[in-house]
């Protein structure tokens, strides 16, 4: 059974850090997209960042340069380091899994099949 359990939302001020960790038991594709996912109040889900099996790493523009996407695979860990917050991040974040091809482009949230319960990430001002 495929579990992925998401930790370390929270509430924090502009500017500030938080770090997301998403432990995935069960999976056992060869070739897989991992990502994280986050959907604002009001607004569709949108992919944040994502990784490929093979170390292919994509980021939201939005995001890019503020966000880290990590693998630690000793731990079966996906981690997501935010910082230099802002209010336009505040959101529910989830974390998903799918079976994947060295060509796939993992970053759209539509294809995954497999999604954590979500974890709320909250900036102030």
């Amino acid at each position: 059974q495929v579990q992925l359990v998401e930790s370390g939302g929270g509430s924090v001020q502009a500017g500030g850090s938080l770090r997301l960790s998403c432990v995935v038991s069960g999976v056992t594709f060869s070739v897989y997209c991992m990502g994280w996912f986050r959907q604002a109040s009001g607004k569709e889900r949108e992919g944040v960042a994502a990784i490929r099996s093979d170390g292919s790493i994509s980021y939201a523009d939005s995001v890019k340069g503020r966000f880290s996407i990590s693998q630690d695979n000793a731990k079966n860990t996906l981690h997501l380091q935010m910082n230099s917050l802002e209010v336009e991040d505040t959101a529910m974040y989830y974390c998903a899994v799918r079976a994947a091809s060295l060509f796939s482009f993992c970053r759209p949230p539509d294809d995954y099949q497999l999604w954590g319960q979500g974890t709320q990430v909250t900036v102030s001002s």
